[in-house]
């Protein structure tokens, strides 16, 4: 018996099994729904992406995703300038800013090449009084901080990174040793 071979489909079925957490099986679904179920979703899926795509770029400033040369962040006057956020990634900026609790600007740190470094500079020339580390916790990311620290140590500058530790409502025993080691030399006075 011959298998049945449709190349559109295959086609389809692997791009969308490309996406991240998306299996050969879940994008089998989604290909059959999108052709049989939903036509007019999928074409606007796919108008949407080739939307996206066209449109969205890096902001020149920051490093976030903005429709302008300048994202809305960074073109926003009422964000406190002297307080800067880095962070390793555009989703991280996302996230802090669905949380509402940090108002000043960002800058996405993603490589130490020496265009990453100057636009850092720029920024922290623009009024900058505080930098706010965002990044995972791991080796690489501390060593990443006394890099930054020492490249921007002659301004007068303080340096902080956010709290780690103990999840809310997270058992101590399904907490990873790194962040309980920290919580515990990091401990605060009640």
């Amino acid at each position: 018996m011959k298998k049945m071979k449709l190349e559109k489909l295959e086609n389809l079925i692997e791009a969308l099994s490309s996406l991240p957490s998306v299996g050969r099986k879940s994008a089998r679904r989604y290909a059959f729904h999108m052709i049989l179920n939903d036509s007019f979703s999928a074409m606007k899926i796919a108008h949407a992406i080739e939307d996206a795509i066209m449109h969205i770029k890096r902001c020149k400033k920051c490093g976030n995703l903005s429709e302008d040369e300048l994202c809305e962040i960074c073109f926003d006057e009422s964000r406190d300038v002297e307080k800067l956020c880095i962070v390793e990634s555009v989703k991280d900026i996302f996230v802090l800013e669905e949380n509402t609790e940090f108002e000043g600007r960002y800058f996405v740190f993603e490589n130490l090449e020496e265009e990453s470094l100057q636009k850092l500079e720029k920024m922290v020339d623009e009024g900058v009084k505080e930098i706010i580390f965002a990044l995972t916790p791991s080796l690489a990311n501390d060593a990443l901080m006394l890099f930054i620290e020492d490249k921007l140590k002659d301004r007068d500058l303080i340096f902080t990174k956010i709290a780690q530790g103990v999840p809310t409502g997270v058992n101590l025993e399904n907490v990873d040793m790194l962040s309980l080691s920290k919580a515990i030399s990091q401990r605060v006075k009640v």
